[in-house]
């Protein structure tokens, strides 16, 4: 079992909430599963105009867990539409998962024990709904553990990378500022 420096989930907590997404992702705190660990923090996201959403699950059980390698566990879910042709392609799966793996390694997390799933989902409708446009999703559902407590701040970071890429979010170029929403008052009071 991998050891991680003892931090005060408090602390991480605060980290986590002094994160800030881009103006077109809103990010809430919501409650967290009760029952799977002794303590346990959660996000949800959306991406404007419904382009994606996610959650985010941090657990933490100072004695570890079996199968988690360690005594965090961070436990993803991101769903976002995507055009039928990229639905139709074969390596569509794959892809979903590099996006995770290389979102973990540009923001230098460090981590054990990685799993999950990818589902490409396509829809077409029939009968009294076959005037609705077929849609299709990409769902990646990942769990794995950080090595080090004082850096899970950086795999929220990687999580919400995670939905922009997968929501087709073009990236702001290093140095840039992104300026606030002029509409979007409502929004930001919720924002991490």
């Amino acid at each position: 079992m991998a050891i991680t420096r003892e931090i005060p989930f408090d602390e991480i907590v605060a980290s986590i909430r002094a994160i800030k997404a881009r103006n077109e992702i809103l990010v809430e705190e919501v409650p967290a599963p009760q029952k799977l660990a002794p303590f346990a923090f959660a996000l949800t996201a959306d991406v404007l105009e419904d382009a994606a959403t996610g959650r985010f699950v941090l657990l933490h059980d100072p004695s570890g867990q079996e199968g988690w390698s360690g005594n965090f566990r961070c436990v993803t879910f991101v769903r976002a539409a995507i055009d039928a042709e990229m639905a139709s392609d074969p390596l569509l799966c794959d892809v979903g998962w590099t996006w995770l793996m290389e979102s973990l390694k540009r923001n230098d997390c460090e981590f054990l024990a990685p799993s999950g799933t990818v589902t490409r989902v396509a829809s077409a409708s029939f009968g009294t709904l076959e005037n609705r446009d077929e849609d299709s999703e990409l769902e990646v559902r990942a769990s794995w553990t950080p090595t080090d407590g004082s850096n899970i701040a950086s795999h929220i970071q990687a999580w919400i990378e995670l939905l922009e890429i997968a929501a087709g979010l073009a990236p702001i170029p290093e140095g840039v500022t992104q300026l606030g929403l002029n509409s979007g008052a409502s929004r930001s009071k919720s924002v991490i």
